[in-house]
């Protein structure tokens, strides 16, 4: 039996240094990136990938893609204690409804504990109000399209809860990109300028993922350098053809003093009559602001039955 065990140790431990023997780093400006040994067979061209990345829309479409189409959707939003029991919460159904240009939204189910709604029905959590303004709305909503082309996401001419709202979704559909207008963020969230692209661990795999071939993209803050970025870890699927992003996780976070935020984001796309959509969209975030009470909120996003 010792000698079948040590036999078998052996044999994972030679394959798992053939594996990692495959592997080869290789110089991008100033990024080291590691390949897997699929990834070199593949012959993938590794520059014009990476532009390619630091290009990419095809995340932010498929957000904008939900404006333009019907579906239903399970919201399940929970705002949690510093030991993770449930103080407020709301678990809906809802549906959106498209008619004459217009997008309404109709709710099929509504059950709500805690403090989630305040005495006028507003809700009592800036995390639910970020929720609500990225699925929810409470009237008809006309002459939206899904174009990206000259649409950005910018927070110039709004204040207070509109404009945090706004700075919010930079980093949440354009993770890796520059961000202006947050204070002391700077240019820390962009992953791919040389001089924060040096303090990642950077990969590319090819595997499979949800019946697709995929390029994954791994960056992951080295040791040390944690405090100097806003994104920790970013893994990226990549349509191995069309190179949109099928799914993508990760973990932003920040300490500034007046405010500190620490956010895990999983999100995972599905096709459409030819549109890539959002199909689960899972948030676990913990933040503060000055003179603002700290909020820990947990959200699950089901997205299901376009039309």
């Amino acid at each position: 039996m010792e000698k079948l065990f040590l036999i078998i140790l052996t044999v994972y431990s030679v394959a798992l240094h053939a594996q990692k023997a495959g592997d080869t780093s290789i110089k991008v400006g100033t990024n080291v990136i590691t390949l897997s040994e699929i990834v070199v067979n593949n012959k993938l061209n590794v520059p014009a990938f990476i532009e390619k990345v630091k290009n990419d829309t095809s995340f932010y479409k498929a957000f904008k893609n939900l404006r333009v189409l019907q579906f239903s959707a399970i919201n399940d939003i929970r705002m949690v204690n510093k030991i993770g029991e449930t103080k407020a919460s709301l678990f809906s159904k809802t549906s959106q409804l498209r008619s004459n240009g217009c997008r309404s939204m109709k709710v099929l189910e509504e059950k709500v504990t805690g403090d989630f709604y305040d005495y006028d029905q507003n809700f009592n959590y800036y995390t639910a109000q970020l929720y609500a303004s990225l699925f929810f709305t409470n009237k008809p909503v006309c002459g939206e399209n899904n174009l990206v082309k000259g649409s950005t996401i910018s927070a110039q001419g709004k204040s207070g809860m509109e404009k945090h709202k706004e700075q919010l979704k930079m980093l949440f559909f354009n993770p890796g990109k520059r961000i202006n207008g947050i204070p002391f963020l700077g240019d820390k969230t962009a992953i791919y300028d040389d001089n924060i692209a040096e303090k990642y661990d950077m990969s590319i795999d090819l595997d499979a993922y949800n019946n697709t071939s995929c390029y994954i993209f791994r960056q992951k803050v080295k040791p040390g350098k944690e405090g100097e970025v806003v994104v920790d870890e970013m893994t990226t699927w990549f349509d191995d053809k069309t190179y949109e992003v099928i799914a993508r996780n990760y973990t932003l976070s920040y300490d500034a003093g007046v405010y500190d935020f620490s956010v895990q984001m999983e999100v995972v796309m599905t096709r459409f009559n030819g549109l890539t959509v959002p199909a689960l969209i899972r948030y676990n975030g913990n933040w503060k602001a000055v003179f603002k009470k700290r909020e820990r909120g947990i959200f699950t996003a089901t997205l299901f039955d376009f039309r």
